[in-house]
């Protein structure tokens, strides 16, 4: 079973590709974002205290998100919810995160990249908010968001440079698709 990660900054359209990855290959799709917010709705001990954490915008502690990502990935074996692999989205967001992963978790396989220009990103992501209505989605606090990107990415490109696959996500889905499906036949392979 092979584990990747896919990562890239706001915007980058990392959610879209993901969605077709598992429907060509088969992947267990774990989405960081959604583990959180699944706890949350949980009700559990462990959610009130992220409900705390996330309503005053504060980070999640990293041995929380990798025991909540371990635990799916051992719940899916168990269930054999897969026989691809792991499709981790948005994970890790740093390099520390991604170094504990691999120590507590296990190896990653590869790490696709999804990379756009600032400003693309801003321009999708203020798109997402007229839609969405999201609160993140507001024009000083994407600027933040992609600053605190570039730096934190740029260092698990930096150290994880045999297993990255960088995939220009400036073009029409179907075309970074075609990118994307020629990393993963090659990793199948």
């Amino acid at each position: 079973m092979k584990t990747i990660w896919v990562i890239g900054g706001p915007g980058c359209g990392k959610g879209t590709q993901c969605e077709k990855i598992i429907a060509k290959y088969g992947f267990y799709h774990i989405s960081s974002g959604d583990l959180l917010r699944d706890e949350v709705a949980s009700g559990s001990p462990r959610g009130a205290s992220l409900q705390e954490l996330m309503s005053k915008g504060l980070f999640v502690p990293t041995d929380i998100v990798l025991d909540l990502i371990r635990e799916r990935m051992e719940k899916a074996k168990a269930e054999k919810a897969t026989t691809t692999g792991f499709l981790i989205d948005g994970y890790p967001r740093e390099l520390d995160q991604g170094l504990l992963f691999e120590k507590n978790v296990c190896p990653v396989d590869l790490i696709i990249f999804f990379d756009v220009s600032n400003e693309t990103m801003t321009k999708r992501l203020l798109g997402r908010a007229a839609v969405s209505q999201r609160a993140d989605d507001n024009e000083e606090t994407i600027k933040k968001r992609i600053e605190i990107f570039n730096v934190k990415n740029g260092e698990i490109v930096k150290h994880y440079t045999d297993k990255v696959v960088k995939i220009n996500a400036e073009g029409t889905v179907d075309d970074i698709f075609g990118e994307v499906s020629k990393a993963l036949d090659a990793l199948l392979a």
